[in-house]
Parts: C-alpha cells; sequence; structure tokens
C-alpha cells in the first residue's frame, strides 16, 4: 500500500503547493483583522477538502457524462488566477474575490468570499489537483502491483487530508511571517506574488492547450 501511497501524496502535495500557498495567503489577507485570519484558514481547508472529496468520488463519472476534458480545468483556473494575479500587480482591491451577492456587508465580512476564492477554489482545489485525481481514481499500479479503484480511492483521501493538515499548519505559522515584514513588506510582496501568479496562470492554459491536443 505504501509504494501507491507514497507518489500519490507526493503529487497532491506538489500539486497543492503548501508552501507556495504562504506568501500569497498573507497578501490575500494583508487588510483582515488577525482574529478573523484563523476563521479563513479553517473555512478553505474545509471547503476545499469537501470539494477534492466530491471530485474523488463523483469527478470522474462527472466529466465522461458530461464529456470534460481534463485539460479545460487547467485554462479555466489559469484564467481566474491570471486575473487575481492582475489586481496584485496593480494593488487594486480584487473584484475577483465576490459576485455582487456576496460583496461586502455592514459587517465586513469579506474573509467569508477569500476563504471560498480564491484560497479555497481554485488556490486548494483547483484544476491542477482536480486532474490528479482523474489520473489516480480509476485504479494504480506501482512497485509491479495493481490497485484497485477503492484502494487508490482511500489512498488518494487519506493522501488529501494529510496535504490539507500540513497546508493548514503553514498558513496558521504565516502570522508570523506578516508582522516581520510589515505593511510595506507586504505590499512589496504583493507585487513580487502577483508577477509570479501571472506566470503560473499562463502556464495553467498553456498546459490546459497541450492537455486538449490543441498542439500535438
Amino acid at each position: 500500500m505504501f509504494a501507491a501511497f507514497l507518489p500519490i501524496f507526493l503529487t497532491m502535495f506538489i500539486v497543492v503547493d503548501p508552501i507556495g500557498l504562504v506568501p500569497l495567503y498573507i497578501s490575500l489577507t494583508s487588510q483582515v483583522p488577525q482574529q478573523k485570519r484563523k476563521g479563513i484558514i479553517s473555512k478553505a481547508i474545509l471547503i476545499s477538502f469537501l470539494v477534492l472529496l466530491g471530485f474523488v468520488i463523483f469527478g470522474k463519472k462527472a466529466l465522461e457524462l458530461l464529456h470534460i476534458e481534463p485539460g479545460s480545468f487547467f485554462i479555466a483556473g489559469g484564467i481566474m488566477l491570471f486575473i487575481i494575479a492582475l489586481e496584485m500587480l496593480f494593488g487594486r482591491a480584487s473584484h475577483t474575490k465576490t459576485s455582487g451577492r456576496e460583496q461586502l456587508d455592514s459587517a465586513g465580512n469579506e474573509h467569508i468570499s477569500i476563504a471560498v476564492f480564491p484560497l479555497a477554489i481554485p488556490m486548494l482545489a483547483g484544476p491542477g489537483s482536480f486532474t490528479t485525481i482523474i489520473l489516480y481514481a480509476g485504479g494504480y499500479s506501482a512497485g509491479g502491483r495493481e490497485f484497485g479503484t477503492f484502494q487508490t480511492t482511500i489512498i488518494l483521501i487519506i493522501s488529501i487530508i494529510l496535504v490539507l493538515v500540513i497546508t493548514g499548519i503553514l498558513l496558521r505559522a504565516s502570522d508570523f511571517v506578516l508582522r516581520l515584514l510589515g505593511e510595506t513588506g507586504v505590499s512589496v510582496l504583493e507585487r513580487i506574488m502577483g508577477l509570479i501568479l501571472a506566470g503560473m496562470s499562463v502556464q495553467f492554459v498553456y498546459d490546459g492547450i497541450l492537455r486538449l491536443g490543441f498542439l500535438s
């Protein structure tokens, strides 16, 4: 079982990239009161777990029924992340966090929207993790042994839980980084991460085009 668990866990860890999420999380929550940030993390982790769990159970069948290729998720996620990157680069208040119905109310509940989008979706539960789940959901071979669909499903769920727990720990520790950098440092970091995120988003779109076979 460990022969199948290790590559699946490592793939999920690399795709979710908990370490890389820390500066992005700091940028997204730089204007959120400190006491609300733990709530953002908890909501984001819970929402992303439920989304990924649902995708493990129903994702492959849903895509087959709807005739949706995995590459489509890369393109859609890349476009969403590129919009966020532009807002970070130009230092504008993000309009991608909320819909008209989710705009800030008198109580200042923007943190709820940040937890849902973009932190939970697509940063934690995004096209990369969806595609990873699809690749492994039908069974997996490792170490010369065939693992059935049920075994692989259990391994996927355990891997998702471990990756999200690690992510939660790292994000909670990001408060120390925020205090260390200060407001000026966060502003500079936001621009840098916006540039990096822009490149990541374009790579997502490019990978999606390749997976759809447009450049083959």
